[in-house]
């Protein structure tokens, strides 16, 4: 899934590079017809000169074939592309390393330029706008104890990394959990393994109900916001657990920031919608896209896109990598899984949302300067080309002048580093 969704994306060609394409042949051709002009016309050419001599004293006056060498080579000279080639790569590096500077590892300049354009972001639940630590706040038991029923499923859960089955654990740390077999995990829904010979359920409501198990409810109007895990045997259900996610400090303050930047957010979660509307609420969330299943995120991002959105995708998780490669811009939180940080664009270095607006607000900047570097180099083609072609401009100022136009380009992408934030 990852290999197709890089294999879709295609590649954003800078400005400059079509703008060189066709602006070093036209030079060459240009330099071609000034000393063909000169030769031909060189009283028309030299009475033109005279006139611009008069006005602007850059050269003295010289006739002939020397007119024409130095017409021609001076038109090279100024319109060679230095600045203009100069403009983009500068312009990217110093931004690039002010964002690995700050904590935010941009991977190439594509993410930096596309970056500026997004208009929608989705957030992964857990581990990105959670801090991804889940604890079970209550057991409803149904047959056995409390103490049976969490000792079940512990032991069903006991080999996993999954955030549900460590709060599992942890809530029995001190319990001596019972052997596991045949135990089969099916992604996004539940697990299923035998204990003591009998087979054991543990997983969302609708996972059960697709093993036909016989729900029973229980309703608490301050668990709204928890996951709800029901375990269950031999067609009965024996309990549900409670368990919830403490939402980062901040998380709430970066959706607000991105909202007044016109970007809109949305959170995609694999809980049961109940669930994840209660936590997005609390996050100032408005859309979200729940229950989805791992394999279908990258699946969201594509319908996102078909609407004409450009989609940025924060997550840190093993099933969030294809929906951060299909995203216009992928953002790993550093404390993810390798996959997930191999497969985004851009890597938050330290694990906090606030980096997400100062990333965007990195590339608004950079590509400021970029715009700048190619104004600066157009100016001095467009001023000084007419000049060199109608003789009155020595080929040593149009060296330095195109030397300075380098210089300028240059030390104006490094301005970046004097802004602060």
């Amino acid at each position: 899934m990852v290999s197709e969704a890089q294999h879709s994306k295609v590649p954003i060609q800078l400005l400059a590079d079509k703008i060189t394409a066709i602006f070093v042949p036209v030079v060459l051709c240009l330099a071609v017809l000034v000393f063909a002009v000169w030769m031909l016309f060189p009283d028309t050419m030299q009475n033109i000169a005279s006139v611009i001599i008069s006005v602007i004293p850059l050269q003295v006056p010289v006739k002939g074939l020397a007119a024409a060498l130095m017409a021609s080579i001076a038109t090279l000279v100024i319109a060679c592309p230095c600045a203009l080639g100069l403009a983009t790569p500068t312009a990217l590096m110093v931004g690039s390393g002010l964002g690995a500077k700050k904590g935010i590892l941009i991977r190439n300049g594509e993410a930096l330029q596309r970056m500026r354009e997004l208009n929608t972001m989705v957030f992964d639940k857990t581990g990105t706008l959670t801090n991804g630590v889940l604890q079970l706040l209550k057991t409803a038991c149904f047959q056995g104890t409390e103490k049976e029923n969490l000792t079940l499923a512990a032991a069903l859960e006991q080999a996993s990394e999954h955030p549900l089955a460590v709060a599992f654990v942890k809530a029995t740390n001190t319990m001596e959990l019972p052997v596991r077999e045949d135990f089969i995990a099916i992604p996004g829904k539940g697990v299923k393994g035998k204990i003591h010979g009998k087979q054991y359920l543990l997983g969302s409501a609708d996972f059960l109900q697709e093993e036909g198990i016989a729900l029973k409810s229980f309703t608490e109007e301050s668990l709204n916001y928890a996951t709800q895990i029901g375990l269950a045997t031999e067609g009965e259900l024996l309990a549900w657990f409670y368990l919830a996610d403490t939402i980062k400090d901040n998380a709430a303050e970066v959706i607000a920031d991105l909202q007044s930047r016109g970007i809109k957010s949305i959170m995609i979660s694999g809980d049961q919608e109940k669930t994840a509307i209660a936590i997005a609420e609390k996050c100032g969330i408005q859309e979200v896209l729940a229950p989805v299943l791992p394999g279908d995120k990258a699946m969201k991002i594509k319908e996102l896109q078909e609407r004409g959105l450009i989609v940025g995708m924060v997550g840190d998780g093993i099933n969030d990598a294809p929906a951060l490669k299909q995203a216009d811009i992928g953002f790993a939180m550093s404390l993810g899984t390798d996959i997930a940080i191999e497969t985004a664009d851009i890597t938050l270095l330290r694990n906090d949302l606030k980096l997400i607006p100062i990333a965007i607000d990195l590339s608004q900047k950079t590509f400021t300067k970029i715009k700048q570097n190619l104004f600066w180099a157009f100016f001095y083609n467009l001023i000084a080309i007419p000049l060199a072609a109608f003789g009155v401009l020595h080929p040593v100022i149009a060296e330095m002048a195109m030397s300075f136009s380098s210089v300028t380009v240059i030390t104006n992408a490094n301005l970046l580093k004097m802004k602060k934030n």
